[in-house]
């Protein structure tokens, strides 16, 4: 008797964290403030991450789970000074927690705690150093060559693209440049691509197809508002016009974890973030640990959130990653109830009805155990929960989706992004439109000067050697213009946090790339400033400025 094959699950949940910071590397200072958001990162986001991976993959869960990691982001895990930065700072906190052990030695709550971070920034530096020898790029591409968790690439310095169309080639480099450097990290080609910000509009889509990525993530409404309307809403991705496939992030998983009122982040058994010893002791006691001279945050955190009214009490270990599992199964409970009601929706239509529905679940990477201590163990337990059943619901990444499903709508997006009202005034607003006639203008000067010295030819390939500093001058000055387009500047100016340093780094940025398009085009190259901004900012070493060509279409990479 013929056995009857299972219909398998009802839909798919499609897990995407997008990981990324800016370029904050700098050589001239040994405590250099911002390079710490680097270090907490790593700490509390990237490295847990890897080894939450490598777990799952030792009890042989059946995860699936989609990763962007950001041009800028690779580029410092590649960065020799910053890796030995980096574990220096691991010395410090590990110093930091022996002396907090000492102080709360007699305190029942606070002891705990102190063990607990000394354990962790323990376990950190023997990880960083003994098992991954500070290469966090191969370990990434060890859990990726796994099968269970797709890698995919940005913008090379996570530009806000729509706010760059004035000057198309501006869109095109910052595109095929963060393809051409994942290329270069990974020795494979991204299959998908994350638009900074979730930042698209129609303009930008010919350019996606450049990069030789098959599919990219936007926001719910960039979906709902497309032309044709989409049949299948959001749950269901769509091909462009281009032909690459755009899956929307799904408005309910988004509220669900980041909602400041009702997402689980707010629960009153998880830690605060906010309240860090960094400004609750005694600064001299600090002095070792505040090299930067001002109050800022340690990692050591002793508190839990409480509530908003009411003073805060002690964290409790054990109860913060009890409510974590909680609250990952009704995450888990709440997909399946929704990927049912959406199968029954796709059936009852009778539009597509070989297509299953698929939530796009997109998030930073940051959120989890960065400022969501316990958002670790809530992913873990959501990515186990999900692969122990696959009747009504299955773990899937985007490019294992689009071979499951061959056929899809067709459909062009909308202008629209994740940032505050959907659209771009997170990034062009008041406070910092202002810093868009120089990107621009400076972007035009760029394509100008690279056409102007460089043939239409794309298969002659200029070697920028060390004697050829003409080559190395164009390729520095992509890199500063690279630099300065980044969406964390106007973002940190728009927000009021860090405003003076961005203003300062965009500024900075400018100016290099203008101090050195006056060298190149008059033939006066300082060659004493180009080896000092060569060692400054050494991100993308090989480069290909004709990115930047409006001449030169640019291969796919």
């Amino acid at each position: 008797m013929e056995k009857i094959k299972p219909e398998g699950p009802s839909g798919f949940l499609a897990i995407v964290l997008h990981a990324h910071l800016p370029y904050v590397r700098r050589p001239d200072h040994e405590h250099y403030l911002e390079e710490n958001w680097l270090y907490e990162a790593l700490t509390e986001t990237y490295i847990p991450l890897l080894r939450m991976f490598e777990q799952l993959l030792n009890d042989r869960i059946d995860f699936h789970l989609t990763l962007s990691l950001s041009p800028t982001l690779i580029a410092m895990f590649n960065d020799h000074l910053l890796q030995e930065r980096y574990c220096r700072y691991l010395d410090r906190q590990t110093a930091l927690a022996d002396e907090e052990m000492s102080r709360t030695r007699h305190d029942s709550d606070f002891f705990p705690l102190a063990q607990m971070y000394h354990r962790r920034f323990t376990a950190t530096r023997d990880y960083y150093e003994g098992v991954c020898r500070r290469d966090l790029v191969s370990a990434f591409r060890t859990v990726a060559n796994s099968g269970c968790v797709e890698l995919i690439t940005s913008a090379a310095t996570h530009a806000y693209l729509p706010a760059l169309l004035s000057e198309p080639t501006a869109v095109k480099a910052q595109l095929c440049a963060g393809a051409q450097y994942f290329a270069e990290a990974f020795g494979v080609k991204a299959g998908g691509i994350w638009l900074p910000e979730c930042g698209f509009a129609p303009e930008i889509d010919p350019f996606i197809k450049l990069t030789g990525s098959r599919f990219f993530i936007l926001e719910s409404h960039g979906l709902i508002a497309g032309t044709p309307h989409p049949r299948l809403s959001i749950y269901a991705p769509v091909v462009t016009p281009s032909g690459s496939v755009a899956f929307a992030r799904d408005v309910d998983s988004a509220h669900e974890v980041w909602s400041s009122l009702s997402g689980y982040p707010g629960d009153p058994d998880y830690r605060d973030f906010y309240r860090d010893i960094g400004f609750d002791l005694d600064p001299e006691d600090l002095r070792d640990y505040l090299p930067h001279g001002i109050r800022t945050f340690t990692g050591l955190k002793y508190y839990r959130i409480t509530g908003k009214s009411q003073e805060k009490q002690p964290y409790i270990i054990g109860k913060g990653s009890r409510k974590a599992r909680v609250h990952a199964a009704d995450f888990v409970r709440k997909k399946k109830v929704q990927v049912r009601e959406l199968a029954l929706r796709f059936k009852n239509s009778g539009t597509n009805s070989g297509i299953k529905p698929v939530i796009t679940a997109a998030y930073d990477a940051e959120l989890f155990g960065h400022w969501w201590f316990e958002g670790i163990e809530w992913l873990k337990s959501v990515l186990i929960g999900v692969a122990a059943s696959h009747k009504d619901l299955r773990l899937i990444t985007p490019s294992e989706y689009i071979e499951e499903t061959p056929v899809l709508d067709t459909c062009m997006p909308s202008l629209s992004s994740w940032g505050k009202k959907g659209y771009g005034t997170t990034w062009v607003d008041a406070e910092n439109n202002w810093i868009y006639r120089h990107i621009i203008h400076a972007s035009r000067l760029m394509s100008d000067m690279v056409d102007a010295s460089q043939p239409s030819d794309l298969a002659r390939t200029e070697q920028c050697n060390r004697a050829d500093i003409t080559g190395r001058a164009l390729k520095q000055a992509a890199r500063e213009l690279l630099l300065a387009q980044a969406s964390d500047w106007p973002f940190m100016i728009k927000a009021g946090t860090a405003a003076d340093f961005a203003e300062k780094k965009l500024i900075e940025h400018i100016q290099n790339f203008l101090s050195l398009h006056k060298g190149i085009t008059t033939g006066h190259i300082n060659r004493a400033s180009l080896e000092h901004l060569e060692a400054r900012n050494a991100l993308f070493p090989h480069i290909d400025y004709r990115v930047f060509s409006r001449k030169i279409r640019t291969k796919a990479y």
